[in-house]
């Protein structure tokens, strides 16, 4: 027997239903080129299609059908789900329906009449639609949340960033007992130190050192920007509001307000004399979404930047 017409018999075998193991034929001379592999696959999806409209027909029946009847019985159905599968093989091995053919000549190459599928736009020619559709959207968002703000560098370096810093941090700091340098490394984390802090949309500095979203309970100036959430351990990007201060001196005490007077986050004002355990607890209670966020902010307080503004060269409090 030829080639050809063993693979053949091979895939009119594999059009059983009950014959699972023949499909890796298919899937061989698929990964060949073979151009009649297409033609079965094709018409193995139209099988698919008129089971699940047989299926479909079967279960509207079977809202009138008769409990007490022999022919309604679990047994009955059983078989008759196994005739309908072969029934639906066979109906697109005859070319019944045609849906098989249409597939054919839409994935073939330089078929008369009809557009291969590779040169088929992925937005189905609707680019100008979808264009005009997102304008839209950001129209709509930026009339919402005010003009979209931007994420400007204040200072020049890591040393400048703490010693500007410091003063703000050790007040602030003192009132729940925690290591002011760790509070700047929490904000060094926050703002890329101070590379990446939130501006308006008119340019000014939201002084936002620890990046506390403007929830319903602020009432103060706010700034929207784009910034990175993770859901499930993956990023994405989203719009959001944040609170803006006039300083960076009010940024600090809100925050520490804003920790000290949250139930969520007693836990970790409660350890803020340890520092490792103290964002440990923060991270916990969901302060922030990156699952690697207090391992970031503790590397960062036991960097040389910071440690040389430290009284004690052993790290943060509590190592």
């Amino acid at each position: 027997m030829e080639a050809s017409s063993l693979i053949q018999a091979q895939f009119e075998q594999a059009r059983n239903v009950n014959d699972i193991s023949s499909l890796d034929t298919l899937r061989q001379a698929a990964h060949k080129g073979d151009e009649s592999a297409l033609r079965e696959a094709a018409q193995q999806f139209e099988s698919i299609f008129i089971q699940m409209m047989l299926k479909s027909m079967r279960q509207a029946e079977d809202v009138f059908a008769d409990e007490d009847s022999p022919f309604n019985s679990k047994q009955v159905k059983f078989y008759r789900d196994m005739h309908d599968q072969q029934l639906a093989v066979d109906l697109s091995s005859s070319g019944s329906i045609g849906l098989a053919d249409i597939i054919v000549k839409q994935l073939s190459q330089n078929v008369e009449g009809f557009t291969p599928a590779s040169t088929v736009r992925s937005d189905g020619n609707l680019s100008s639609i979808n264009r005009a559709r997102a304008a839209n959207l950001e129209n709509i968002q930026n009339n919402y949340a005010g003009a979209p703000g931007k994420k400007l560098p204040v200072f020049e370096s890591p040393e400048e960033f703490v010693a500007a810093l410091l003063p703000s941090a050790e007040k602030a700091a003192a009132e729940i007992g925690l290591d002011p340098l760790a509070l700047v490394a929490q904000a060094a984390v926050e703002t890329g130190w101070g590379k990446q802090l939130i501006h308006s949309g008119q340019g000014q500095n939201s002084h936002n050192l620890f990046g506390i979203k403007a929830d319903s309970r602020w009432k103060g100036e706010k700034a929207s920007v784009e910034t990175l959430e993770f859901k499930q351990g993956v990023p994405h990007k989203e719009q959001a509001q944040f609170r803006a201060y006039p300083s960076f001196e009010q940024s600090m005490k809100d925050y520490v307000d804003f920790v000290k007077e949250s139930p969520r986050y007693a836990n970790a004002v409660e350890q803020a004399g340890d520092s490792k355990a103290y964002f440990e607890q923060l991270q916990q209670a969901g302060y922030a979404t990156d699952p690697q966020y207090s391992n970031k902010v503790i590397d960062v307080l036991n960097s040389s930047t910071i440690k040389q503004f430290s009284p004690s060269p052993d790290g943060y409090k509590g190592e």
